[in-house]
């Protein structure tokens, strides 16, 4: 109780709102930056923990815009790009330079070198309340995360019927000694369900939904080609010359139907390649996983309508009932309008679907389709804080080594 009373004494100084109610779990906190309003918002869930005042990046040094995490985070810290500026009390969001930090200039106008600032005292609040990995969603406007519903959200595993042990199938895991199983006349009560679990590991996982990307399709080719007998080299998703010589002899072989792209991985070829190796229809998506800023998982994914903008959305699993296999999402649309030379690349006719309509999650949610064994996996890593990001651009140019998914609206 002391505690919570001084950390609200001390966000008073710094904040324009303070709620007597703070976070039961450091994981499920999100800070939302709105640049037009130099402001920063603390949210758990739909509730606001507290706000202050903030300074974003002056003309010709402006703070980018999108979906970010805390990388690092330092007491102390001198800018390694302006002359050892002091950062105390530094949360990273990027590798380039990006951090929310301490400064004794807030001035509530944009005046940094692209960082946040923050005042002294809610800095140093801050600092303590967040952990590695807190969501900070970066915007012009503000915005407020709102409770989702949607069958295509992600659930924890239900609980199963135990089975009785002379029915069961005992599986011992790679590298185990067989199982020994010492079988009594007792059965099992007939109404008895084991009790679900957590994930063993309770770090939130970090989802990205997005449109596949000229690597993974060539990667798909590559594999498929040398599955074929067709020697395309590692499956690297480069465009190497084994890969092309390996795309002329399957061509000599396979029909494949003309089309006006020459492109040497046209969406004919690709259907080609995947019709002679049984694979059925090409898919033109992809989810991700990343767990503690490392990948853990890719698999293919199919879009409908895919000349329709996705659009890009954030979305947080709140809470989650382990026993009753049912999660709470909160989820907010971040304003994302793309430059006609990037819709002709993706291949989108259209940005209404993800920008006009009132219900804009709910709509790219209804049009992904995610493989049951992909979604099964996806479910028993599920924990509190875990998150979704969706987006028609693909991985940010600043994702990666130590990061989460880092998506960009503007940079």
């Amino acid at each position: 109780m002391l505690s919570r009373l001084v950390f609200v004494l001390g966000l008073l100084s710094a904040t324009a709102l303070v709620h007597p109610a703070l976070a039961a779990d450091a994981r499920t906190l999100q800070i939302f930056v709105s640049k037009d309003a130099q402001s920063l918002t603390l949210y758990d869930g739909a509730e606001v923990v507290a706000t202050s005042k903030v300074s974003t990046g002056k003309p010709g040094h402006a703070t980018p815009s999108g979906i970010f995490s805390v990388i690092e985070k330092r007491r102390y810290h001198e800018s390694n790009l302006y002359s050892a500026a002091p950062m105390p009390f530094m949360q990273r969001l990027t590798w380039s330079g990006i951090a929310l930090h301490e400064s004794d200039s807030v001035p509530q106008y944009p005046a940094s070198h692209g960082c946040v600032r923050m005042p002294s005292a809610f800095a140093k609040q801050l600092y303590k309340l967040t952990e590695m990995g807190v969501p900070v969603i970066i915007t012009d406007g503000e915005l407020t995360p709102e409770p989702i519903d949607h069958p295509t959200l992600f659930r924890p595993d239900m609980p199963e019927p135990a089975a009785l042990l002379s029915d069961a199938a005992l599986r011992p895991a790679i590298g185990q000694a067989p199982v020994q199983v010492a079988m009594n006349d007792v059965a099992l009560p007939a109404a008895q369900t084991p009790a679900a679990r957590a994930p063993a590991n309770d770090t939130p996982i970090r989802i990205l939904i997005t449109r596949r990307s000229l690597r993974e399709e060539v990667i798909d080719l590559q594999t498929y080609l040398n599955e074929l007998g067709f020697a395309a080299g590692e499956p690297d998703g480069l465009l190497g010359s084994a890969t092309l010589q390996a795309i002329g002899d399957f061509k000599l072989k396979y029909p494949v139907e003309p089309t006006a792209d020459k492109s040497p991985t046209s969406d004919a070829l690709t259907k080609a390649v995947y019709a002679a190796a049984g694979k059925g229809t090409p898919p033109n998506g992809v989810i991700m996983i990343r767990q503690g800023f490392q990948p853990v998982l890719e698999a293919p994914i199919s879009i409908e309508n895919p000349r329709l903008a996705l659009g890009m959305h954030f979305l947080m699993a709140r809470s989650i009932d382990f026993e009753t296999g049912s999660a709470d999402w909160m989820g907010a649309t971040l304003p994302n309008t793309l430059s006609r030379a990037t819709m002709t690349r993706l291949g989108i006719s259209s940005l209404e679907s993800s920008i006009i309509s009132g219900t804009p999650i709910a709509n790219a949610l209804s049009r992904i389709d995610i493989p049951d064994e992909t979604r099964r996996k996806i479910d028993a890593m599920l924990t509190p804080g875990s998150t979704l990001t969706i987006s028609d651009t693909g991985l940010g140019p600043e994702t990666g080594n130590g990061t989460d998914f880092i998506t960009l609206t503007r940079g």
